[in-house]
């Protein structure tokens, strides 16, 4: 077992989407995005590979399919499984800050 705290996770930025990546191997990407009310995160092309679930741990968003043009209101507790080749961008639309982890199987950034 490997046990990560949350300042040693490595950090990036997506658009204003705040993303932690906890765990990466061959078989799985793990991480957490916070966005700020208002906030939309960058879109996501999707994974051709791979897919995606979101789980909102806390607020209120609004994930948008960029294809299809089809909406997925998210409250905490809910889900959310992106589908191979699927883009995707996440929107906070409640009045405080939206915490969501997200993983992808297998990792997309895997070598074959």
């Amino acid at each position: 077992m490997k046990r990560v705290k949350a300042e040693d996770t490595t950090i990036s930025m997506d658009g204003p989407e705040v993303c932690r990546v906890y765990f990466e191997t061959d078989k799985i990407l793990f991480g957490s995005s916070t966005l700020l009310p208002g906030q939309t995160g960058g879109i996501d092309s999707g994974h051709p590979h791979s897919h995606e679930v979101f789980f909102v741990n806390k607020g209120e968003v609004l994930m948008h399919n960029t294809k299809t043009d089809e909406f997925y209101e998210l409250h905490a507790g809910d889900a959310l499984l992106v589908e191979e080749g699927e883009p995707h961008e996440l929107t906070n639309i409640g009045m405080n800050k939206a915490v969501i982890t997200w993983s992808c199987a297998p990792n997309p950034a895997a070598k074959a």
